[in-house]
């Protein structure tokens, strides 16, 4: 996962991965939550939806949840620390998002 930490940019898969977490959920769930919020237009396959996991709960941005006895629905909930990450993300889009429509409604000088 290429996340940019220096940036402090998230992948929009980790993004999407860590917002589908905020709720216990398992991979089936986690990647249709991400299909139906996103109207379609991201669609995960079960390679890139497993590594991001992993890669998630590597960085401790997610962690299992609840009964790992029943390996068939591993769900998994993100941590504080993926809740300050994501959190993060939020602030730095919405400032991405500031400057595109100021600069897009002309009204930023070159």
């Amino acid at each position: 996962m290429r996340d940019n930490i220096k940036g402090g940019a998230l992948t929009e898969t980790t993004f999407l991965v860590l917002l589908a977490a905020y709720r216990p959920n398992h991979g089936y769930g986690i990647m249709q939550f991400i299909e139906k919020e996103t109207n379609g237009r991201v669609v995960l396959g079960a390679g890139t939806l497993y590594g991001a996991i992993n890669a998630l709960i590597k960085k401790k941005w997610i962690a299992p949840f609840g009964n790992e006895a029943d390996s068939r629905k591993k769900e998994y909930i993100i941590t504080d620390t993926g809740r300050q990450k994501a959190q993060e993300e939020l602030t730095r889009m919405g400032k991405v998002c500031e400057l595109a429509s100021t600069i897009i409604k002309g009204e930023k000088s070159k």
